[in-house]
């Protein structure tokens, strides 16, 4: 019914772009905050492209995306620390500043989910299985939060953890290899959802039972050169008659 191998125990899921409709809040943040500090360059440096987005940004931790693509840029920040204030020319200063507007643009907003994906998280529990949100972001539980969808899973794991813990983040396997022992199951018991080009590699170094690649963007090929082994449209797609197969192609 879950499009799940039978020794599946445990569902890891990413959040943005899986879940709730935030992958475009966060890669229009991204934009306009490497956008303001691309100008200030000189010279000035052409804009953050939708590319970069998907190559050096997204699945990623805030620092660990701002460090991609300026290294991309071939421009070197000093880190900065923690009390930066947002915009400050340091890794640490963009990466304040994106999430500043993250949060502005939450708030404004509001958070949607995707429907059928929710609802397989929904089956899920109902088939008994446990579920953890894994996701790079720092505020991934106040959009569980604000979605209406924080009790359908047992943990989170996300940018917070990753810095308490001193994790490393996605694409190594760290973060849901966390999600999974705090579930109590090993890799080979849990089934990984991803959109991130990054979080599908992630899943596939982690040796997961099933790695789910969801294509919101039409980036299908490129999930499963990742490591997807079913690439769907929305998660509703596997409790769908065939859905899976029809998925993989």
């Amino acid at each position: 019914m879950l499009g799940l191998p039978a020794e599946v125990h445990a569902c890891l899921f990413d959040l943005d772009g899986v879940l709730t409709r935030t992958a475009s809040v966060h890669a229009a943040a991204w934009g306009e905050m490497f956008d303001e500090f691309l100008v200030t360059q000189s010279p000035p440096q052409p804009p953050f492209t939708s590319e970069d987005y998907d190559r050096y940004v997204d699945g990623r931790t805030r620092l660990d995306g701002t460090r991609g693509f300026l290294a991309s840029r071939g421009i070197t920040l000093p880190e900065g620390t923690l009390d930066d204030p947002p915009g400050a020319p340091t890794v640490h200063g963009l990466a304040t500043r994106k999430n500043d507007l993250v949060l502005a643009k939450i708030e404004a907003g509001g958070v949607e989910v995707y429907d059928g994906s929710v609802d397989y998280v929904r089956s899920v529990r109902s088939a008994g299985l446990a579920a953890a949100v894994v996701s790079s972001s720092a505020n991934a539980v106040a959009v569980l939060e604000s979605a209406g969808i924080r009790d359908l899973f047992d943990t989170v794991v996300d940018g917070t953890v990753v810095a308490d813990l001193g994790l490393t983040g996605k694409p190594a396997p760290d973060m849901f290899l966390e999600g999974a022992r705090r579930l109590g199951v090993g890799a080979g018991a849990a089934a990984v959802f991803e959109d991130s080009l990054a979080g599908v590699a992630a899943g596939r170094a982690g040796h997961f039972a099933r790695v789910v690649g969801v294509d919101r963007v039409g980036q299908a090929d490129e999930l499963r050169a990742s490591g997807a082994d079913v690439v769907v449209r929305d998660l509703s797609e596997l409790v769908e008659a065939g859905g899976e197969r029809e998925a993989t192609g």
